[in-house]
């Protein structure tokens, strides 16, 4: 089964009409995108979009073998025209099969928004969803009975529909995710990139064709990922992002309760707000037998408050603990940690400040945790596939 995408945008496109916007002014060349619409094979037309006729056209394709159209959302605006030898578009109830006289089969797959989500398999039995703008799949706590080969979906708007999709094996290793319904709130080119990469979707420009099945050009979801940042960086913001297309992450909160602050309390509350209601909470400084514990993707935020913690616990404050055994002791427990990162089969994301290009902490006990955090993240860093600095909200890739 072939398709090509004649538009790979939101409703309105990339860049939207009359927007001054950053990203659509940056949105040119092979990043302009109009609207998504999929060519099946040549005969089955997902989505009926302004100036389809011409996009295929421009890919090498015609739109005269079409024998079905069909609709996957309400469109704004005004009507569009249906170009001359096109069938009327149609939508599909949901959960009913529509059998084309091609081999194709269609089946409509309940949203949790309005439109309709499709099911493709083709002749050859390979296997496509199609999914509309902010839509995600619907029902599905029953599992899925088969893995998808091909995903269009809209990655970047709703992440939390592919986590769905993981959970349920309807999204395996091999399923090729592309990224469709593209629209200005994420910049366009690399940062695009780097973002579905994380999510192991990728994006391809309009008038592309891909064949569905062939395992290529998947990325690969690194490991190990450590995130530093400043104060209010978009550091936990940053790693947040990079699992929630995953289910049943495990939080890892270093930080404590701390019973009594609360300007810590809403600290606290405002990252829970942004989680995705599936992921786990567990506040635990013990990090090294998770790690070494087989399971779902963790965040740990943050290295800084275990830090925190673990110098607490060998006396690093008091000069002399420090010089009795207590630099010892942290030591060991940093080389503690940093094996079981080695070694974990989890996928792991973790926070941490980056120190020491500033002004220099007035006390010496200041001025040693700036010291073992520089050292910890350096540890830490060694043993990841990629590590990103944030700054400004703006995540720059230092590593992988």
């Amino acid at each position: 089964m072939e398709l090509t995408l004649l538009g790979t945008g939101a409703p309105a496109g990339l860049p939207r009409p009359d927007c001054p916007c950053a990203a659509c002014a940056e949105s040119l060349g092979s990043d302009a995108r109009a609207a998504t619409a999929a060519l099946v094979d040549g005969t089955l037309l997902l989505d009926l979009t302004p100036g389809a006729a011409f996009a295929a056209a421009r890919a090498g394709q015609s739109l005269g073998g079409v024998r079905q159209v069909l609709l996957s959302h309400p469109h704004d605006g005004p009507a569009v025209e249906v170009p001359a030898g096109l069938p009327q578009p149609g939508r599909v109830p949901d959960g009913r099969e529509l059998a084309l006289l091609t081999g194709h089969r269609v089946r409509a797959v309940a949203l949790d928004a309005p439109g309709t989500g499709y099911a493709v398999t083709g002749p050859d039995g390979r296997r496509l969803l199609y999914l509309p703008p902010g839509g995600a799949p619907a029902g599905l706590e029953g599992g899925a009975t088969e893995t998808y080969d091909m995903v269009l979906a809209d990655v970047l708007g709703r992440p939390d529909g592919l986590a769905r999709l993981r959970a349920v094996g309807a999204v395996g290793p091999t399923t090729d995710v592309v990224a469709v319904h593209l629209d200005h709130d994420v910049p366009p080119g690399p940062e695009v990139r780097r973002r579905l990469a994380a999510a192991g979707a990728r994006a391809v420009p309009d008038g592309t064709a891909l064949v569905v099945g062939v395992y290529e050009d998947v990325p690969d979801v690194p490991r190990r990922t450590l995130v530093l940042g400043g104060a209010r960086s978009g550091k936990s913001v940053e790693a947040e992002r990079r699992l929630e297309a995953f289910p049943d992450v495990l939080y890892v909160a270093t930080g404590g309760s701390r019973n009594g602050d609360g300007e810590w309390a809403a600290r606290v509350a405002a990252h829970r707000e942004r989680r995705p209601g599936s992921w786990r909470t567990a506040e635990t400084c013990d990090l090294v037998p998770l790690l070494k514990d087989d399971g779902p993707p963790v965040l740990v935020d943050c290295l800084s408050l275990w830090l925190t913690d673990a110098m607490d616990a060998v006396g690093a404050w008091d000069d002399a603990e420090w010089a009795g055994g207590g630099e010892r002791a942290l030591r060991t427990r940093v080389r503690e940690l940093t094996e079981a990162v080695r070694a974990t089969r989890r996928t792991v994301v973790a926070v941490s400040n980056e120190v020491g290009s500033g002004i220099v902490p007035a006390t010496a006990s200041g001025r040693r945790y700036r010291d073992e955090l520089g050292r910890l993240n350096a540890a830490f860093a060694n043993e990841c596939e990629q590590v990103l600095l944030v700054v400004a909200g703006q995540a720059l890739v230092l590593r992988g």
